[in-house]
């Protein structure tokens, strides 16, 4: 059988986390260490790869679950083979950390290092609306994380003295050290729930020295349907 269909063959990496294509991850396991992913992200795999539901492993861990509720529903990748993550086609990019840590909005997490720590953190007005202050997690430590957006996103430096706006339903992550808060971009009352507007409602503002990641669309990624 002949196709251009047919083109489209298993890469073959041998790096932790590599893209089959823009929206396919494929993650290598080794039987060292293990991988958490997005519950139902996996769409394929090859060799022997166990899937189980992760839960936190120490008294701080299961702390910053219960602060997050339901924000990472995570389950652990493990043994030896290739298993393949995606979900819905959203865009896919590998952000290794070496130290350097992050804020993510929790909807834009595809997969992690399991050797990654993370912890909710807190925005300036950011409980005034649901998402926003609950839902923005910090990640440290060293190794990979793969987020998700909405087409190809928009990276922001942010110099000192400088302010720098994201739309609060566009922007995906942030360096940790810049001061973040929460602002209204209109009086209009319908402001106040989130998405209950076509005018502009929330923005973010960014100062001190980093980057910040924006999508660019204002829609969160689409979630895979809980299971009953």
């Amino acid at each position: 059988m002949q196709s251009p269909l047919l083109a489209h063959t298993a890469g073959t990496g041998t790096d932790r986390f590599g893209l089959q294509n823009p929206q396919l991850l494929r993650v290598v396991l080794d039987g060292s260490s293990d991988v958490l992913a997005r519950t139902g992200a996996m769409v394929a795999h090859v060799g022997k790869v166990d899937f189980t539901p992760w839960t936190p492993g120490n008294s701080r861990q299961r702390r910053e679950r219960r602060q997050a509720a339901d924000v990472l529903d995570l389950m652990r990748c493990s043994g030896t083979g290739t298993a393949y993550l995606a979900n819905l086609a959203q865009h896919l990019h590998v952000l290794p950390l070496n130290g350097e840590p992050m804020v993510i909005t929790n909807t834009y997490v595809l997969a992690l290092d399991a050797t990654l720590q993370w912890q909710t953190v807190s925005i300036e007005n950011g409980d005034r609306i649901a998402g926003i202050g609950s839902h923005a997690l910090e990640f440290t430590g060293t190794g990979s994380l793969v987020l998700m957006t909405s087409g190809r996103p928009l990276v922001l430096p942010v110099e000192p003295g400088q302010y720098v706006y994201g739309d609060a339903d566009a922007v995906v992550g942030w360096s940790s050290g810049l001061e973040v808060q929460l602002l209204a971009q209109t009086s209009n009352t319908e402001a106040w729930r989130r998405r209950g507007t076509a005018t502009e409602g929330w923005e973010l503002s960014f100062t001190g020295k980093g980057y910040v990641i924006v999508q660019p669309s204002e829609l969160l990624p689409p979630q895979r349907v809980p299971r009953g």
